[in-house]
């Protein structure tokens, strides 16, 4: 009817409606009541009001239910007076206000989070654009035209460490030119070479010299042991070969190592053809101490934790001499990271290894403690003892020097296992101390060392650290030697004057 509004019972279906906007068509919905029989209560006179609530948009042509509020609960009503305009029914433009609290609740730490990674994503980008433009002005890793060289090719000067280990991860190959080979062990041989630096100012090839230590396929795991000590960016030290990189040389089927190097060769080609003075030997001797405390100690020069590191094969050919007449320790293959998670077996896989001229008697034996990792530093001890007795041999300081001899000189040239148990073991020998050698206070003083460091018993040994905190305390008398000749020098001056 028209001008009349049609309430009943679908004011009470609909007192909590669906959350979003639609258009619904309830059930049992009177249109007019007073046509047709139908559920509804009554028809409603837009003139009085219904459930106390008074219909203000009874002039409406469609039924659009709006929410009431202080109904007790979601209340929704609505009125028309168009024809049939109850027909049907609308909830335009509602939606659940707890729903959209829920939908903000979800949203919005999605939302924080999404732009806390966005915003890390771009600093670190920025970041990292910023680094690879500092390496861009400073130079590629693989370019070496800034002139900065990272090895020597002259006795006046030695390698920089200042790329050492810097390219570890080089995906390309070196351009590096073999010159001579310049020495050879059991499982590799070692070459000077050249190692292109780019295109000087003035159009010419510029080189740096490097010695690269070449292994064939077969000698691979020495090759990798090698390479994993070297690698140890806490290795590196003034008296440790200065290491460069690895590299895989497939169309050879060889693995390269490439470091420093260093023209004066090994320490036993440097005293067979050299007689020192005991400034020398104090330089030799306590430069090869530091490095051999620096492998055993746990902890680096600035004090920061590192894994000790068991040398193994400690002997003259392995040590090098660089320009200021220090040493320099080379040819870790057989070398043993002392890492304290190694088990017992581990340990015992090693193996008997070294050159048996310099291995200490529970090597020989082969009943090295493998519970204690301090067995196999005390086994290095041993072995740098016999090198500083070969440097006192060659010392003028002591008086007459014969020629070059290696430790058990009485022995053949390269001495098997059970020669050197039969020396070593069952007559307990070690190489001789002459009595002329101890009148000299500092020769005496490093003599009494070396018989510590080659005690039958490795725990009576002294560490590598002890003996180069002695070569330190030795400094005075390597002062007073530089007096001592400078005053005979003075004398021999004044005397020639005289008999002029």
């Amino acid at each position: 009817m028209q001008g009349r509004t049609a309430v009943g019972d679908f004011l009470h279906a609909y007192k909590h409606p669906p959350a979003r906007a639609s258009i619904l068509k309830p059930r049992q919905l009177c249109k007019f009541c007073d046509v047709r029989a139908t559920t509804c209560a009554v028809c409603h006179n837009p003139a009085h009001k219904l459930y106390g609530l008074v219909l203000e948009d009874y002039n409406n042509s469609k039924c659009e239910m709006k929410e009431r509020k202080g109904m007790g609960s979601q209340f929704f009503i609505c009125s028309c007076s168009g024809e049939e305009c109850n027909e049907h029914i609308f909830f335009n433009s509602y939606v659940n206000s707890q729903v959209v609290s829920v939908i903000l609740v979800s949203l919005v730490p999605l939302l924080v989070m999404a732009v806390l990674v966005i915003t890390s994503f771009y600093c670190y980008r920025v970041y990292r654009q910023r680094q690879a433009s500092s390496r861009r002005k400073r130079g590629p890793p693989l370019d070496f035209s800034d002139g900065r060289a990272i090895m020597i090719d002259d006795e006046g000067s030695d390698s920089s460490s200042t790329h050492a280990n810097n390219l570890n991860h080089n995906t390309e190959l070196l351009p590096i030119e073999l010159d001579m080979q310049v020495g050879k062990g059991r499982f590799a041989e070692v070459y000077k070479a050249k190692l292109k630096q780019g295109s000087s100012v003035s159009g010419e090839q510029g080189f740096e010299t490097v010695a690269i230590k070449i292994f064939q396929y077969d000698e691979y795991a020495s090759w990798k042991n090698e390479k994993e000590i070297f690698s140890d960016a806490d290795l590196r030290h003034d008296n440790v070969l200065h290491f460069l990189t690895a590299e895989e040389r497939k169309v050879q089927r060889q693995y390269w190592l490439i470091t420093a190097y260093l023209p004066r060769g090994n320490l036993q080609e440097y005293l067979i053809h050299h007689i020192i003075s005991w400034h020398d030997l104090w330089m030799l001797g306590g430069s090869l101490a530091r490095g051999v405390a620096h492998l055993h100690s746990d902890h680096t020069t600035c004090g920061r934790y590192k894994v000790p590191i068991a040398h193994r094969d400690i002997k003259s050919s392995n040590i090098l001499v660089k320009s200021d007449l220090t040493c320099c320790l080379c040819d870790f293959g057989l070398a043993l990271r002392l890492d304290n998670t190694l088990s017992v077996d581990e340990l015992a896989n090693s193996g008997q290894v070294g050159t048996a001229r310099y291995m200490a008697p529970e090597v020989l034996e082969s009943r090295i403690n493998l519970e204690n990792i301090e067995s196999f530093k005390q086994a290095d001890v041993y072995s740098m003892a016999l090198v500083l007795w070969e440097m006192i041999s060659r010392c003028n300081a002591i008086g007459e020097v014969k020629e070059y001899e290696p430790p058990f000189g009485n022995l053949r040239e390269h001495p098997c296992v059970e020669s050197m148990k039969d020396s070593v073991l069952r007559d307990r020998g070690r190489p001789e101390i002459p009595d002329r050698w101890i009148n000299h206070t500092g020769i005496q003083m490093v003599c009494a060392s070396i018989e510590e460091c080659w005690d039958h018993d490795p725990e009576a040994r002294l560490t590598a650290q002890c003996v180069a905190e002695r070569f330190y305390d030795m400094e005075y008398l390597d002062k007073l030697s530089d007096r001592s000749d400078s005053e005979e020098k003075i004398t021999e001056e004044i005397f020639v004057v005289d008999e002029k």
